[in-house]
């Protein structure tokens, strides 16, 4: 589809099979992936619906700050995971990487089940950032390095669709055998089958795309145009860290809202289940809104994802932040079932618009040889905002109420929105020339 090319991988010279980049040239493996990312979503929806009710019904917990430790536990782990991902792999490849995080992964459900103290329940949620750190950062490099430079919002889109389609049904799932069998140790099960399917297939069947970036970067070398905003090889760590998080007016801007996109995803996995609970409704109904958000949210990336390839990125970002903050506004002040499903369907509507279109924008700026790096400093400011909005809203429900703490977090995520409207460049169009390295390096406010 993009560049033939008849380069191989040293995975694949023993057939001699040509590697080349797009999502027609890929399709067999780039399916393949699709169906791995749906088993790591799985592992984290078998939490969205029982976890936040465990602590509140089995371990008693007062006080929703110590009711999120949890998320906070995750967060952080998974944030500082996606770092040493992204360079773990940049350096070994990405295949070794998948591996290991489903091999962390395993424990999971086991400590899910058998917990007898909160404490346990916390240390189960450090593996899972791990295990989520590792497989889902790897998922989406490997697409990245499959679809090539054309299809990169379709290829996000599609990931990030599997991923959430799985958290959706596995917390609606988890819901109901709850309300059946009890909260432990039934709706764990489905954990265990995700983990030994997701480490078979990872093991046996997904190949190393390493080489289809390298493939990409001397594509990108020897072509005389390149994406608008592209930044050029050769830089080390540090520069991709400063680049991506501060200095790159797009990168930067998208790695914010990223950070406020999970931030309200963080308060919507600890405290909805309670709000609701709180009203009365059961627990299947519970795990029925819990399940609804991430399935809009995953459905919509089917059609978000290659929108952002034919509409470009940054406005359908400004547009999923600020749908994103009215549909919190809409929880803050709804007290029933029907008013919350349709602000989980507009919760999960902006955050379709907004969750591939971050990624392929990453894709767009940074050069494939550190894009696998940039991908984990994204990924860590996007990730660490389940940290922040669990401590964020733990502390603001506990001070002035769960509904308090909806409503300034919805403040906070209408702020992003506005400020990557203001602050941030389009990144899908195409301009020559590209800066030099010394530019990119050293200059990188003035190439904007």
């Amino acid at each position: 589809m993009n560049h033939p090319r008849t380069a191989t991988h040293p995975a694949e010279e023993s057939n001699s099979t040509p590697l080349r980049l797009g999502l027609h040239a890929n399709l067999a493996q780039f399916t393949l992936l699709v169906a791995v990312n749906a088993l790591v979503g799985g592992m984290l929806g078998q939490e969205r619906t029982v976890v936040p009710l465990l602590g509140e019904q089995v371990f008693h917990l007062t006080g929703y700050t110590a009711a999120l430790t949890f998320i906070v536990a995750f967060g952080l782990t998974k944030a500082a995971t996606n770092v040493v991902a992204g360079s773990l792999a940049d350096r070994h490849g990405r295949k070794p990487v998948l591996v290991a995080g489903w091999l962390i992964g395993i424990p999971v459900p086991l400590l899910l089940i058998w917990a007898p103290s909160w404490g346990w329940i916390v240390a189960a949620n450090v593996l899972l950032g791990v295990n989520q750190g590792l497989t889902w950062s790897t998922t989406v490099i490997m697409k990245i390095d499959l679809a090539g430079p054309t299809r990169r919002g379709l290829a996000m889109g599609l990931n990030e669709a599997s991923g959430y389609l799985a958290v959706a049904g596995t917390a609606l799932a988890t819901g109901y055998l709850a309300a059946t069998y009890g909260l432990r140790p039934t709706p764990f099960y489905l954990g265990i089958a995700f983990a030994a399917l997701g480490l078979g297939l990872s093991t046996l069947r997904v190949r190393e795309t390493l080489g289809h970036a390298q493939l990409e970067a001397r594509d990108r070398n020897t072509s005389d145009n390149g994406p608008r905003g592209v930044l050029t090889a050769g830089l080390s760590t540090r520069q991709v860290f400063l680049l991506t998080s501060f200095r790159d007016r797009a990168l930067s801007s998208v790695s914010q809202a990223g950070l406020v996109n999970n931030l309200n995803d963080g308060l919507a996995w600890g405290l909805f289940p309670i709000l609701f609970a709180s009203a009365g409704l059961s627990v299947s109904r519970i795990g029925v809104l819990a399940a609804l958000y991430p399935a809009v949210w995953g459905a919509g990336q089917l059609v978000t994802g290659a929108a952002s390839d034919r509409y470009g990125r940054k406005w359908l970002i400004v547009g999923g932040m600020l749908l994103q903050a009215a549909a919190l506004v809409l929880f803050a002040t709804a007290t029933t079932f029907w008013p919350w499903a349709m602000a989980a369907v507009l919760l999960g509507a902006g955050t379709a618009l907004v969750y591939p279109t971050l990624l392929a924008a990453i894709g767009d700026v940074a050069h494939p040889t550190w894009r696998a790096r940039s991908i984990g400093v994204y990924r860590l400011w996007r990730d660490g905002g389940f940290a922040v909005g669990a401590v964020l809203s733990g502390i603001l429900a506990d001070s002035f109420g769960l509904r308090t703490a909806i409503t300034v977090v919805a403040i906070i995520t209408a702020t992003s929105g506005l400020l990557v409207a203001v602050r941030m460049h389009e990144t899908l169009h195409r301009t020559p020339p590209r800066p030099s390295n010394a530019e990119a390096a050293g200059n990188t406010s003035s190439q904007r």
